[in-house]
């Protein structure tokens, strides 16, 4: 029987996520960021939250791991900007002093996780596991877009009641073709996504759009 535990850090540690660390405790940030790049993350460390909001600015990470007790600043007041600009930002907070009111304060500005300090490597792992599988994260576009595609074209042929063979006559697109497609697997070339789409009375367009492309 596979943990699941051993599956979520397994999977996170192929995935590449661009974390970065919100803490005023440099040889935490210092642990923090040795351990994760030898996972392959890439980290940055910010001290203080206007450095943060300075970094984000640049280049939005996939995971904030933000401290709740930073001298005279507090993650509270962290999390309210959060929300009013990055609002989908997924974080988790890492805190050396834990309690049920600040769990609660968290938790209501959507806070993906709540971590106690002093904790181990792979009790992070498992939350950046969680949360890479929650939020679609480590990908690159082009994985997404196969992806999607694959599914909005699965959707349509099921809503339609179809069989993969039957699109396949529609289509003209070869049943291993579509197969694979809608697996994600293969990004279909333009002249089979027209088909596809003509098929099911549906446009390329529409699809990507709802995928957020």
């Amino acid at each position: 029987m596979i943990d699941e535990t051993d599956t979520q850090a397994s999977q996170t540690e192929h995935m590449a996520l661009d974390i970065v660390t919100l803490d005023d405790d440099a040889d935490f940030r210092e642990y923090l960021r040795s351990a994760l790049e030898e996972d392959g993350h890439r980290v940055r460390e910010c001290s203080e939250p206007g450095e943060f909001y300075e970094a984000a600015e640049e280049r939005l990470p996939d995971v904030l791991l933000l401290d709740m007790h930073m001298g005279k600043h507090t993650g509270e007041e962290v999390l309210v900007t959060i929300r009013e600009r990055w609002a989908k930002l997924c974080v988790i907070v890492v805190t050396g002093h834990p309690s049920l009111e600040t769990m609660r304060t968290t938790f209501k500005k959507d806070v993906f996780d709540y971590i106690a300090k002093p904790f181990s490597i792979e009790v992070l792992r498992n939350a950046l596991g969680q949360a890479a599988s929650t939020f679609d994260l480590g990908r690159s576009d082009a994985d997404r877009l196969r992806s999607e595609l694959g599914r909005r074209i699965r959707l349509a042929r099921t809503e339609r009641g179809w069989t993969l063979k039957e699109l396949s006559e529609e289509s003209r697109v070869s049943v291993s073709q579509l197969s694979s497609i809608e697996r994600g697997a293969h990004l279909p070339s333009l002249e089979s996504l027209l088909s596809i789409a003509g098929a099911l009375d549906d446009t390329p367009s529409h699809w990507l759009d709802a995928a957020g492309f």
